[in-house]
Formats: structure tokens, sequence, C-alpha cells
């Protein structure tokens, strides 16, 4: 996908005043990798295939999730739960403990005046929510055992993991499995073949 086709996908999805946002995000994004590394360089100008595109994907997943708030854990530059705020009419907490990237998301929500979105300057592990999160997004945080033991005190049986993992998203699930239960499949990426979004429900300890 190149960037002109990630663009229309946006704009075709979830239209131009959504796809403006995108657009002052990618522009705020580029002049802070100056400062700090949010995104590997290389990926800078395939922003919008590589991040926007890879992130929005999450949202067909999470079409029938319950009311409430979506939760980004390690936030970093935003990936998925910036985008997921732009394109969504949904609260979102973005779950970030490096001070300079908590800066970074908290100039980028007062500029792009997003009133549903707070960030949370904390790991996920010390953060106690005020109520469950009906959806929680990780990318690439930590392998699937681990992000579910961080992350479980902020979900209950209703609430929808989507995960974006890399190729060896099945493998995790099946190592995750010897501890947690749930409902767990792996949907293909559409940005990266080779790569996989681990979609939960009911995720439990055994």
């Amino acid at each position: 996908m190149t960037e002109d086709e990630a663009r229309i996908w946006i704009r075709d999805r979830f239209g131009v005043s959504r796809e403006t946002l995108l657009t002052r995000y990618a522009e705020l994004l580029r002049a802070e990798a100056a400062n700090q590394n949010l995104i590997a360089s290389s990926t800078l100008a395939t922003l919008w295939a590589r991040h926007f595109v890879d992130s929005a994907q999450l949202l067909s997943l999470v079409a029938d999730a319950p009311r409430g708030t979506w939760l980004d854990v390690g936030s970093g530059a935003g990936l998925p739960g910036l985008v997921a705020a732009i394109l969504l009419d949904r609260p979102v907490v973005l779950v970030e403990p490096r001070a300079r990237r908590v800066e970074f998301l908290r100039n980028v929500i007062n500029g792009l005046k997003l009133p549903r979105v707070t960030v949370e300057a904390s790991r996920v592990e010390t953060y106690r929510p005020k109520n469950r999160a009906a959806i929680v997004s990780a990318r690439a945080v930590a392998e699937l055992d681990r992000l579910l033991t961080s992350a479980a005190h902020c979900a209950d049986s209703s609430t929808l993991w989507v995960l974006p993992k890399g190729r060896n998203a099945q493998s995790e699930v099946e190592a995750a499995q010897a501890k947690w239960q749930g409902v767990f499949h792996v949907e293909p990426s559409i940005t990266q073949p080779d790569s996989g979004i681990v979609v939960a429900r009911g995720v439990r300890p055994r």
C-alpha cells in the first residue's frame, strides 16, 4: 500500500475531516522526530501506510465492543491509541510511562482539540482505572502472556483485546493459553501480510 493509497483508504472509511486531523498529527510526529525517537526513522516516509492504516484497521475488529473506554497500553507516539481517538467517538486513555512521550501526547491532544482523550503518565501495572476498559490495545509493548498479566486488572470479562503482533502472533497465543483462558483468534494484518492481530475476549487466568 502506497502513501496515497493509504490516505484514500482512510478518507473513504472515515471522511475528509478525520483525514485532515491525521494529517496534522503526521506533521506533529515528524516535527517531534527531531527531538526524540518516537518511531523508527526509516518509517517516517511511510507514516500513513505503516502506522496510520496499521492502527486504523483495528477499528473494524472492535465494532461489537461494549460501550466504554479504549485503553491503549504503552502508547509511545500514540499508536494505535491516538489514531483510534481521531477516528472514533469514544473516550480513549493513553497509558505511557516515559515523560517526554507523555508531553508529546498531551501536546497533540491539545493541538488537535481531542477532548475525549486523556494521558496517564504511568506504567499500566500501577494504573488504576475508575472503570474497566471496554477495549484494550497495545502495539509492540510485550509478549502476550506478560501483557495480559500487566493489564488484566484494567479489564473484565466483556473487554475486547486488540493487539497487533508480528509473525509470532499465533505462537504467542498458544504460549499464553497455558496461563490464560478466553476466546482468542488471530486476524491477518492488511498492512503486513506476515503479521497478525490477536483478538481476545473473556480473558481470565486459568
